[in-house]
């Protein structure tokens, strides 16, 4: 499907193989530039850690500044097209922090290192299901505050973009209320009135396919009678509860509105089964279909 090149340290990948129990062949190069044979699987050691200097399943700084590296690494490759996309494992958004990257999550590393100062965000892949949101990685207290017109409709349009580069043809979105109810007519909140709505509309009058405001707590619901292309979200749980509860080892995060492709896992970094041999691979194969279906191929 794909030619892949490994990044990292080959230490790591070697005890990541023993972890799971699977060998396969790769040739290691020192650059991409090396990369002649599209049915090879090609590894680049970066030489960022030996695994004497850590214990699995802990946070660690050291990991992390390594993990920052690689990802550096790998995405100005991707800005020189170098490669057509990055697949990124689960990584903790506070030890790369710890490590020296003081962003609050990691696609805003990203765009930082691409130069992007708006229009990117996160959007879920679950199957067929795409989901994304208007606010993410900010306290819960904050949300109201940043539930405007301009940006529920920038929202909208950021789906309505990405979905169609996918391939999807005028792709169908559902847009989640805020409050209980959505709003009651006005009785238990006005964000609904004053910006939900008012955002529907416009880009109604654009020509993308949008319904909405409806209640959050049913919205996943209306999957089973009246299906859709991509759910909006108001804020990261109301969002991505139901999305994991959907098939928690099968999403797909990416980093959309970048000049890159990037995706990972929809899941953490588990600790708790580090070393044990029994992570599900699901995800990780699926973000890398979605990666090449992104690029184009």
């Amino acid at each position: 499907m794909a030619t892949w090149v490994l990044i990292g340290d080959e230490h790591i990948f070697r005890q990541g193989q023993s972890v799971a129990g699977q060998v396969f062949s790769y040739r290691k190069i020192e650059d991409i530039e090396q990369v002649d044979d599209e049915n090879e699987v090609y590894l680049i050691d970066l030489h960022t850690l030996n695994p004497e200097q850590y214990k699995l399943g802990t946070l660690s700084v050291d990991c992390e500044k390594a993990c920052g590296e690689v990802l550096e690494y790998a995405l100005k490759l991707a800005k020189k097209q170098r490669l057509n996309g990055v697949v990124y494992a689960p990584l903790n958004k506070e030890a790369l922090y710890r490590g020296g990257y003081h962003f609050k999550d990691e696609i805003h590393f990203f765009a930082s290192l691409l130069d992007c100062t708006e229009g990117f965000s996160e959007i879920n892949v679950m199957g067929d299901l795409w989901v994304t949101r208007v606010t993410s990685h900010v306290p819960l207290k904050e949300v109201a505050s940043l539930i405007t017109k301009e940006r529920v409709g920038r929202t909208i349009r950021f789906a309505h973009d990405i979905l169609s580069k996918a391939g999807i043809q005028q792709p169908s979105i559902a847009v989640a209320a805020f409050n209980p109810h959505a709003g009651d007519g006005g009785l238990m909140g006005m964000e609904e009135i004053q910006a939900i709505s008012p955002a529907i509309k416009d880009a109604l009058e654009m020509g993308i396919r949008v319904e909405g405001p409806y209640p959050a707590d049913t919205i996943y619901l209306r999957l089973n009678t009246k299906p859709f292309d991509c759910l909006v979200g108001m804020y990261h749980d109301q969002a991505q509860t139901g999305m994991k509860l959907l098939g928690f080892n099968r999403g797909v995060t990416i980093s959309g509105g970048l000049p890159v492709v990037v995706t990972t896992p929809a899941h953490g970094t588990a600790f708790d089964i580090s070393g044990q041999g029994a992570a599900n691979p699901v995800a990780m194969i699926n973000a890398m279909k979605v990666a090449i279906k992104l690029a184009g191929f």
